[in-house]
């Protein structure tokens, strides 16, 4: 399975959702077809203001749409997890897998979820790491100026 995470919507298609979303919105009537769509397209996004554009509307549409639960929750862990808030992804993951525990493509966004939680938790600890001895040498490194000057 490609890794969703990475999938970047074409500017064409959000072009194209943004333009029926806001037609609808300008007449006053959003359906939940049109707006899915656009958050859709939103949190495939580049960009994580759009990112998290998206993950309101599919917030809004989980809470007053019933149909199609499923789908927006599978979009929510997408588009939380590409704006690095993998507590927030897996927990909607969960909330999928307990309406359908074997559903593979959820399994797997799990998955990709976890490795790149690991992933930059190891790069944090490598930065965290280096700052520490980047601290350390200068400290050590004024402490010997120190005592030559005595």
């Amino acid at each position: 399975m490609e890794d969703v995470l990475d999938e970047v919507v074409s500017s064409e298609d959000l072009q194209k959702f943004e333009k029926i979303f806001h037609e609808q919105l300008h007449q006053g009537n959003i359906t939940p077809k049109a707006q899915f769509e656009y958050a859709w397209c939103l949190v495939r996004s580049k960009y994580p203001t759009d990112i998290r554009k998206g993950i309101l509307l599919l917030k809004e549409l989980f809470n007053s749409h019933s149909e199609g639960k499923r789908d927006y929750l599978f979009y929510l862990a997408i588009g939380n997890a590409r704006i690095k808030e993998y507590n927030k992804a897996l927990h909607y993951v969960k909330s999928f897998l307990e309406i359908e525990p074997a559903n593979q493509q959820v399994l797997a966004l799990e998955h990709q979820i976890n490795k790149r939680m690991e992933k930059e938790g190891l790069m944090g600890m490598a930065v965290a790491g280096g700052a520490v001895l980047a601290i350390g040498g200068l400290v050590g490194l004024g402490i010997a100026l120190a005592s030559k000057k005595k």
